[in-house]
């Protein structure tokens, strides 16, 4: 199994991305922006916001070295401000900040499900620039690729199967349980945010040197 796919770069690509991209706390946000649909509305929303994170993240997966590459900006300042960002978003998830946007008198002639679902709280800068470490850890093996392709997609299957059944899963968990998994999350993320600051600074020293 190991020789089709690299099996370490697959359960470290899936659950950075997971973490970051945050499937059981999408769902309070996904309920507060789809409260005025419909139950096929929202699952048609639940539809188009995963296929929008999906193509974005596959496209700087695919040609995000020569996207910086064009705009000159190196990968480790791209990981700096991600881990930034990630670290803000963490403070979110744990303080609880900003994550429960409500829906607006406008909200139906704005397709919520592109944006801010699918980009920037789906598709965000940590998970871009995850999905770009991951590409550069394949270094180009095809077992590296298939992992990476069944992470993507697997992460993806997981954001999906949260929103479509959101209410299912919000009326389980109950408000305090989608708060403690919101949280955990949080704690996780922000270890992640520190872990990916540092791995930019040291890179960007070695780039001085």
């Amino acid at each position: 199994m190991s020789e089709f796919v690299d099996l370490t770069l697959l359960a470290t690509t899936f659950f950075t991305l997971f973490v970051i991209m945050d499937p059981v706390g999408t769902v309070p946000v996904f309920l507060a922006l789809t409260s005025r649909m419909t139950a096929a509305q929202r699952r048609k929303a639940a539809l188009q916001a995963t296929a929008v994170a999906f193509g974005v993240i596959l496209v700087f997966s695919l040609f995000g070295q020569y996207i910086l590459g064009f705009l000159q900006i190196s990968l480790p300042a791209l990981q700096l401000s991600g881990g930034l960002l990630l670290l803000l978003v963490a403070m979110e998830l744990l303080m609880g900040w900003g994550r429960q946007p409500e829906a607006s008198d406008d909200s139906a002639n704005v397709n919520v499900a592109l944006v801010p679902l699918g980009t920037p709280l789906l598709a965000g800068p940590g998970a871009i620039v995850a999905a770009m470490l991951a590409v550069q850890d394949a270094d180009g093996d095809v077992a590296g690729w298939v992992a990476i392709a069944v992470a993507l997609v697997g992460v993806h299957l997981c954001l999906w199967l949260g929103m479509r059944f959101s209410v299912v899963i919000h009326r389980v968990l109950g408000d305090g349980g989608t708060t403690l998994v919101t949280r955990l999350a949080g704690l996780l993320l922000a270890a992640i945010a520190v872990q990916l600051m540092a791995d930019a600074v040291f890179a960007l020293i070695e780039q001085e040197l």
